[in-house]
C-alpha cells in the first residue's frame, strides 16, 4: 500500500469518528430538548385522540372502555466512539513491504422509558359517571365556547326541555322548543348580553345567570322567548343555576347535564357502523331520522367506517376488522372532538400519578 493510500485511509477513519462526535453534539444534551419535546408531544396527543376514538367505538359495540395515561417520559442517550491505529514499517535493501492497520468503532444508544398508568378505581368510575357541574359549563360559555354547542353536547334537559338522544336504549327526539332555545341563546351570547357569576349566599356558593337587555330589539325578543320557553319570571334580574330535572321556582334554571360516559355514548350513537354488523347483532342500528328532522340532529362528530385504512385521517382506530376514523377535512367534527378533550379535564376523569424518583445517568 502506498503512502498516499495509507494517509487517505487514516483520514477516512478519523472523519467517520469525527462525524459521529459531531452528530452526538447535535442530538444529545440541551439541543435535544426542542426535538424531543415536539416529538413526544405529538405522539402523546395522537395517542390521546386515538384512545378517545377507540373508547367511543367500543361503547357503541357494548365493549368496555379502557383508559391509559402516560404518566412519565424519560429519554436517555449514550454515544461512544473509539479509534485504533497501528502500523509496522521495515526498512532496508531491498525494501520490504509495509503494513498499516486502522480501526474505528462507534455506538449510539437511545433508551426512552415510557410509564403508563391505568385510569381505574372508584374515583375514576365516579368521575366518569358524575354529571358535569352546570357552573363549569357556563364557565366554558364565558370563555367563548358556543353556548349552543356546549349545551347540545353536554345537556340532557333544561327546565324540562329535553335534548335529542341517539344512544341505544335511551333514544328520543328533541323537544320542539329545545333547538329554538339553543339558537336564541347563541344570538344572545354573540351580542354579549348574557353573563355568569358565582357569589356567596350564606355558607354556600350560588351560580347566577344574568341577561342584559337593551342590546337591540331582536336580542330583547330572544331573551323574552328564552324566559318564556324555560318558564322563567320575565322580571327576574338574576336567575339561579342548579343541577336537577325540575326547577324549584320560576327564578331558577335546572339543568340535567350529562356525564362523560353519557357523552361518549351519545357520540357513539352516530357512528357510521357497517350494516353487516347490525344484521349480525354486533351493534345497534343508527337512529332513524324523523319526518321533521333538524340540521342539529346530524351527528356532532361524524365517525366513518371502512375496510381499508383511511388516508389523511384526523384520528383512526382499527376494530373488528374495520377502520373507524374522523376525516381531517371535516373541521366541525375535529373541533367538537377536540372540545371533548377539554371536557375530560372538567370531569376530572384522570388520576394524579405518583411519579417515581428516577436518576438518569449522563454518559
Amino acid at each position: 500500500m502506498g503512502g498516499s493510500a495509507r494517509g487517505m485511509s487514516a483520514h477516512m477513519a478519523l472523519a467517520v469518528v469525527a462525524s459521529m462526535a459531531l452528530a452526538g453534539c447535535g442530538t444529545i444534551g440541551a439541543n435535544s430538548v426542542t426535538r424531543d419535546r415536539t416529538d413526544y408531544n405529538d405522539a402523546v396527543a395522537r395517542s390521546w385522540k386515538e384512545q378517545t376514538l377507540a373508547n367511543i367505538v367500543k361503547l357503541r359495540y357494548a365493549d368496555a372502555p379502557v383508559f391509559l395515561d402516560v404518566s412519565s417520559l424519560i429519554s436517555q442517550y449514550q454515544l461512544e466512539g473509539v479509534v485504533n491505529a497501528a502500523g509496522t514499517m521495515y526498512t532496508g535493501s531491498p525494501p520490504t513491504s509495509n503494513s498499516v492497520t486502522l480501526g474505528a468503532a462507534g455506538r449510539y444508544i437511545d433508551r426512552p422509558t415510557v410509564t403508563y398508568t391505568p385510569v381505574q378505581g372508584e374515583k375514576f368510575t365516579r368521575s366518569l359517571l358524575r354529571p358535569i357541574p352546570p357552573p363549569a359549563l357556563f364557565q366554558l360559555v364565558q370563555a367563548g365556547y358556543p353556548i349552543d354547542l356546549v349545551f347540545q353536547l353536554t345537556v340532557r334537559a333544561i327546565n324540562q326541555l329535553y335534548s335529542r338522544s341517539s344512544r341505544p336504549f335511551m333514544r328520543r327526539e328533541a323537544d320542539p322548543k329545545f333547538y329554538a332555545v339553543l339558537d336564541a341563546l347563541r344570538r344572545i351570547q354573540l351580542s354579549e348580553s348574557v353573563g355568569f357569576r358565582v357569589e356567596k349566599q350564606g355558607p354556600d356558593e350560588a351560580a347566577l345567570l344574568v341577561f342584559r337587555r337593551g342590546a337591540s330589539r331582536e336580542i330583547d325578543q330572544d331573551i323574552l322567548f328564552v324566559r318564556e320557553a324555560l318558564g322563567i319570571d320575565p322580571d327576574a334580574t338574576e336567575t339561579r343555576l342548579t343541577f336537577g330535572a325540575v326547577p324549584r321556582n320560576n327564578r331558577e334554571i335546572a339543568m340535567l347535564s350529562r356525564s362523560m360516559f353519557e357523552i361518549l355514548l351519545e357520540l357513539g350513537g352516530g357512528i357510521d357502523v357497517p350494516s353487516q354488523h347490525v344484521d349480525e347483532g354486533r351493534t345497534a342500528p343508527n337512529m332513524a331520522a324523523s319526518a321533521n328532522a333538524s340540521p342539529r340532529d346530524a351527528p356532532l362528530v361524524r365517525i366513518r367506517s371502512g375496510a381499508d385504512r383511511p388516508g389523511g385521517a384526523f384520528a383512526a382506530f382499527h376494530y373488528r376488522d374495520r377502520w373507524y376514523w374522523i376525516d381531517d377535512r371535516d373541521y366541525r367534527s375535529k373541533a367538537v372532538f377536540t372540545f371533548l378533550m377539554l371536557l375530560f379535564s372538567l370531569a376530572e376523569t384522570g388520576v394524579t400519578p405518583q411519579a417515581p424518583v428516577i436518576t438518569v445517568p449522563v454518559n
